[in-house]
């Protein structure tokens, strides 16, 4: 058996072990070819080497009588697209701007960690204000929404704590706010709302919680009484009641299928509806242990495969369409490893634009269903 670095596999070679990405996803089955998809997917899930069937090459004999034999001079390789969104993430990573937006993230987080204390073990009413504007700044020193989706990224962790992913539903509910236009004071709100949408998680064991096997029937019941516990924290407090109802319904959807309490589209508060949209885009969009995280144009397509039913048509409809057309003219990375740039958004299918590759051909996803977008670069 051989182990090889994506750059030294060949399209033909047999799998020998299993090819997993950091968080356990198998990428190839032991017996399995190794093409060139495979290896473009290694190179994005950043997986190191594989082990493919065959001898390792004899060193040459130090004996004076063995011909020497010159290898081949190899040819240079050129850069991937899969290269290439590597390198824009480490660029992010590397900019001032990020360091200043990590810096901030962090000292946000431990003031959350700090109010969610106060408020529940030691009966402390909310101030909400300071903590509010000081995401609303961190919100506002991005230019741009997809450098504030780049900052997110480069944030990621395999296991997202209770108060990150606050941080992110929070960033991204006042997004969503910005693009149906509430004004100010109702953006704070609904910035707040998702601040402390998951704050009865604390209450949930962290073994719970964090664990990477399919949850029993008893622990997914528990996950799912987080709602309620994070409504009753909250009831006592003198805060807007939008922000206890969101606490309370960001599980619910427009179809009757939610819970805790299976409400339809009538009874479920507005800013709930927001936050719960801004919730499984964060989720989905974050990486876990059975899967690496969705790309943008990933979590559409979930969201379409829904019909929209779960959620209310013009909040779901707004958020697409923004999340859709904030990609415009990227270059992304296609199911069989081409990579190119997206040229026209489909209104209909907002998951499957237009890709034009560097030679000018140009391709629809929406009439090639065999093929879709697995990364945004």
């Amino acid at each position: 058996m051989r182990t090889l670095t994506p750059h030294e596999l060949e399209q033909g070679m047999i799998v020998a072990e299993a090819v997993k990405t950091p968080s356990g996803q198998i990428l190839a089955t032991p017996g399995s070819e190794v093409t060139r998809q495979l290896i473009n997917r290694m190179k994005l899930y950043r997986v190191d080497f594989a082990v493919v069937e065959g001898e390792a090459f004899a060193e040459a004999s130090s004996s004076s009588e063995a011909t020497p034999v010159k290898k081949p001079e190899s040819a240079p390789v050129p850069k991937t697209y899969i290269q290439e969104t590597k390198t824009v993430k480490q660029k992010v990573a590397s900019s001032d701007a990020f360091r200043s937006f990590q810096l901030q993230y962090y000292m946000i987080l431990e003031d959350l960690k700090v109010v969610f204390n106060e408020i529940i073990n030691e009966n402390k009413p909310l101030q909400q204000d300071a903590l509010v504007e000081k995401v609303a700044t961190l919100f506002r020193t991005r230019n741009t929404i997809i450098e504030l989706f780049d900052m997110l990224n480069n944030m990621r962790a395999l296991d997202d704590s209770v108060y990150a992913h606050s941080l992110n539903v929070a960033l991204i509910s006042r997004m969503l706010g910005r693009w149906l236009k509430l004004d100010s004071h109702n953006l704070d709100v609904l910035t707040c709302a998702g601040l402390f949408h998951d704050i009865g998680k604390v209450l949930i064991p962290e073994e719970v919680l964090n664990k990477s096997g399919k949850l029993t029937d008893e622990e997914f019941e528990l996950v799912k009484s987080h709602p309620k516990k994070g409504y009753d924290i909250l009831k006592p407090q003198n805060i807007d009641p939008h922000i206890k109802k969101a606490a309370l319904m960001h599980h619910e959807r427009c179809d009757g299928s939610g819970y805790p309490s299976g409400l339809d589209e009538d009874l479920i508060d507005e800013y709930a509806m927001i936050v719960g949209i801004a919730d499984v885009y964060d989720a989905m969009t974050a990486a876990r242990s059975y899967r690496a995280p969705l790309c943008a144009f990933q979590v559409i397509s979930n969201f379409e495969k829904d019909g929209y039913q779960k959620y209310h048509a013009k909040y779901i409809t707004t958020f697409l369409k923004q999340i859709a057309a904030t990609y415009q003219s990227n270059r992304v990375v296609l199911s069989d490893g081409r990579g190119g740039k997206i040229v026209m958004i489909n209104p209909n299918d907002l998951s499957r634009p237009v890709i034009q590759f560097d030679d000018n051909e140009c391709l629809d996803l929406s009439t090639h269903r065999d093929l879709y977008i697995t990364a945004v670069i």
